[in-house]
């Protein structure tokens, strides 16, 4: 099988974006994931956001995490566990308004990290966007619209640590989905490995790197993309040595976006329009409930839901 792909953005400034743009193509098209390097994030902001969230995560996380576990008898697990994850978490949420100043136990160094990270991230996100617009032939800022909805876009961060784990052949750290949004900018740890495509009905390491930042793509491009990208499923494996670190941002549509392939794209298509259209909020919805399952019967469930939603075009920023 060929090499997870792994994208220098520093050379889309030179003789090399041809073969660059080539590659986030491929990309696209045929993983749904991608990893960055040369990105425009300092190595030194990276270091000081993972340093705060690993401290964060033993001061204020563990020992809530080892009841948990106590609480459930995760660690005297005979069978499979199919219902809970190996995961502690917390959720920052950055746009349309941030609530991080409210989440509790955060130092305010944290507060000001994350804030900072995630506008980066954002900027990082808006940038892939404009190049996957470019490889689709979109005209430049047709995604970003797409996603804006009344409010802007939604983004918010998923915060996991993935400790140690006893039954590793029992429990995953995270169990196999697809991501309901648009844009998943992930910042993982370096060192402690566990997350994992499903590439051609074999599941495909994503390789830790230091300072990197994966890129994977959700369910809301596939519908808008008609199915030219497609969202591809993926879990996390709990390990029996190391805590994994995973800072996972959802650069999503906002909560009212109307979202459909995009009509360009579906000309291309001989099969025509192969997806529905609906309000990201009520594909939310439905998410929530089938996270676990797999997303074709999701997109069927919103084609029953078209028929009440007044369509218009996508409106200029």
């Amino acid at each position: 099988m060929e090499s997870f792909p792994v994208i220098d953005l520093e050379k889309l400034n030179g003789e090399e974006r041809g073969a660059t743009m080539a590659k986030i193509k491929d990309a696209c098209e045929n993983w749904g994931f991608f990893e960055l390097v040369n990105h425009g994030i300092s190595h030194q902001q990276m270091d000081h956001v993972e340093r705060l969230t690993k401290e964060h995560y033993a001061k204020c996380m563990e020992q809530k995490f080892k009841q948990m576990v106590a609480s459930k008898g995760l660690e005297a697990a005979q069978y499979e566990i199919n219902d809970i994850d190996w995961e502690s978490t917390f959720h920052l949420r950055h746009l349309p308004v941030s609530n991080v100043s409210e989440v509790p136990d955060l130092e305010d160094d944290y507060r000001k990290a994350m804030k900072q990270f995630a506008q980066d991230l954002e900027k990082l996100a808006e940038l892939l966007l404009d190049l996957l617009c470019e490889n689709l032939g979109l005209e430049r800022g047709y995604l970003k619209r797409a996603f804006y909805g009344s409010k802007g876009p939604t983004f918010g961060t998923k915060v996991s640590n993935y400790p140690a784990c006893p039954k590793p052949d029992l429990i995953k750290g995270l169990r196999a989905h697809t991501d309901a949004g648009g844009i998943i900018l992930l910042f993982q740890d370096d060192k402690v490995s566990g997350l994992q495509l499903l590439k051609d009905g074999q599941w495909v390491d994503v390789p830790p790197m230091r300072h990197s930042i994966v890129i994977n793509l959700g369910d809301q491009l596939e519908v808008i993309t008609n199915g030219k990208y497609k969202s591809i499923e993926h879990r996390v494996i709990a390990q029996s040595d190391g805590n994994r670190m995973s800072i996972a941002s959802f650069y999503n549509p906002g909560s009212d976006a109307v979202v459909y392939p995009a009509p360009v794209l579906v000309e291309k298509e001989e099969k025509g329009n192969m997806y529905p259209k609906f309000v990201f909020e009520d594909y939310m919805k439905l998410y929530a409930g089938l996270k676990f399952q797999a997303k074709e019967p999701r997109f069927e469930a919103m084609k029953t839901m078209e028929s009440s939603i007044n369509l218009g075009p996508i409106t200029t920023v």
